[in-house]
C-alpha cells in the first residue's frame, strides 16, 4: 500500500508541508511531484521519498508513485492536492547584503532585511547557514523581527569565499506569516583594509594587511556637531552627491542650514549622515582644526585616492573624541562585545559555529 501525508482532493494543504511518501510491503521505485510542469526534487530510499523543498501558495500539486511488492507486482498511485492562499500580509521576502558576487571589506557583516516581522526567530535561524573559507566562527544577531546581521568573532579573513543560504521559502515565522523566496548568495573578502581617524590629532591612518600604507590629514566635526567614535563601516559609495542639511532635521532657516551639490568621493560611514567626503571648502584647515557638521573632510585629491582604495565593508576605527557612536547608527556591529553579539541569536550560542537613507552631514 502507498501512503502519501497529504489526501487526495485537499484544498488548503500548509506551505509548510514537505510531502513524503511511504509504501507498506513493498517498495517504492518511482514518485514524482509536479506543480505547472515543473518537478519539485525529493530524497528516495528504502523507506520512502520525502520533497526536498516545501510548497509554494495557492498552487496544485500532482503526485505520481509507483511501488512493487515482494512477488514484483507494480501499483500505481496518482492524486492532486491544492495549497492554501496566502495574501501578502501572510508572507515575508528576505532582502540581503552583500550582494551576489560582491568582494567587500573585512568588515561587512551579512544583513538580512525581512519586509514582515520574523515572531519565531530560532525556526528562522535554523534555516538561515553562512560558510566560509577559511572556516570562522560566528553569530546570526537579531535587532528586530524584520533585521538580523551575521558577523564573524573577528574580522573576516582578507581573501575569504564566503557562502549565505537562506532556505526561508514557506517556513512558518509566526503569527500565520511564512517566509517566502530562498537567496543563495556567494560573495569573497579582499583585503584587510582598516582607517583609523584621530579626532584629537586630526589624521587618518590607512592600513592594509596590517602594514601602515599612508597617513592623511583631516578635518572633522566641530565642537558642536561632534564626529562620534567607535568602530564604523563603509556602506555606501558615491563619486558624487548632494548633501542636504533638510535631511537631517536642520530646518532651511537655520543658521546651521547647508544644501551642497556635487560633493565627492564620498563614503557613508552612519545612518545619521557622518561620511568621508571631499572638503576643499575646509582648505588650510586639514590636520589643524574640525570645522565639519560631522563629516570627516579631506582634500579632494586625498578624497579620492582614499575612495578608490575602499570597498563597502571597510573599516572606519574613530578615535581621540568624547561623543560616542549610538547602537545601530549604522553598521555598528563591532561596537559589540562578542560575548553580548552570541546572546543575540535565537538559538543556543553553542549550536550557532556557522563557517534607504537619505540624511547627511557635511
Amino acid at each position: 500500500m502507498i501512503d502519501v501525508n497529504v489526501k487526495d482532493g485537499a484544498a488548503k494543504v500548509a506551505v509548510d508541508t514537505l510531502v513524503h511518501v511511504e509504501v507498506t510491503s513493498g517498495r517504492l521505485s518511482e514518485v514524482t511531484l509536479k506543480a505547472k510542469g515543473d518537478a519539485i526534487a525529493g530524497d528516495l530510499t528504502d523507506a520512502g521519498w520525502v520533497a526536498k523543498e516545501r510548497l509554494e501558495p495557492d498552487t496544485k500539486y500532482v503526485i505520481t508513485a509507483v511501488a512493487a511488492n515482494a512477488d514484483g507486482v507494480k501499483k500505481t498511485l496518482s492524486q492532486t492536492f491544492r495549497t492554501v492562499k496566502l495574501s501578502l500580509d501572510e508572507q515575508t521576502y528576505p532582502s540581503v547584503a552583500p550582494l551576489q558576487g560582491e568582494k567587500v571589506g573585512v568588515g561587512m557583516p551579512v544583513i538580512v532585511y525581512f519586509d514582515l516581522p520574523v515572531k519565531d526567530r530560532a525556526e528562522f535561524e535554523r534555516h538561515m547557514t553562512v560558510t566560509s573559507k577559511p572556516a570562522v566562527e560566528g553569530s546570526w544577531h537579531w535587532f528586530s523581527g524584520r533585521e538580523v546581521h551575521f558577523r564573524p568573532q573577528e574580522y573576516w579573513p582578507a581573501g575569504a569565499k564566503v557562502n549565505v543560504d537562506l532556505d526561508l521559502n514557506s517556513v512558518p515565522a509566526g503569527n500565520g506569516i511564512y517566509g517566502q523566496q530562498n537567496q543563495d548568495i556567494d560573495f569573497t573578502v579582499g583585503r584587510q583594509v582598516v582607517n583609523k581617524v584621530n579626532l584629537a590629532t586630526k589624521k587618518m591612518t590607512h592600513t592594509v594587511d596590517g602594514k601602515k600604507i599612508r597617513t592623511l590629514p583631516i578635518s572633522a566635526g566641530d565642537a558642536s556637531h561632534q564626529s562620534r567614535n567607535g568602530v564604523k563601516v563603509i556602506m555606501e559609495k558615491f563619486s558624487s552627491i548632494d548633501m542636504d542639511a533638510a535631511t537631517t532635521g536642520v530646518d532651511s532657516s537655520d543658521p546651521g542650514y547647508y544644501n551642497m551639490k556635487d560633493v565627492r568621493w564620498a563614503m557613508r560611514v552612519t545612518n545619521s549622515g557622518e561620511f568621508l567626503h571631499a572638503a576643499p571648502w575646509n582648505t588650510g584647515f586639514f590636520g589643524r582644526q574640525n570645522r565639519s557638521h560631522g563629516c570627516t573632510g579631506l582634500s579632494t585629491s586625498d578624497a579620492h585616492w582614499l575612495y578608490e582604495r575602499s570597498r563597502r565593508g571597510d573599516i572606519v576605527k574613530f578615535v581621540g573624541g568624547s561623543r560616542s557612536l549610538e547602537d545601530q547608527n549604522g553598521w555598528t556591529d563591532w561596537n559589540i562585545d562578542w560575548s553580548d553579539w552570541v546572546k543575540g541569536s535565537a538559538l543556543d550560542p553553542k549550536i550557532v559555529d556557522r563557517s534607504e537613507q537619505s540624511d547627511f552631514s557635511v
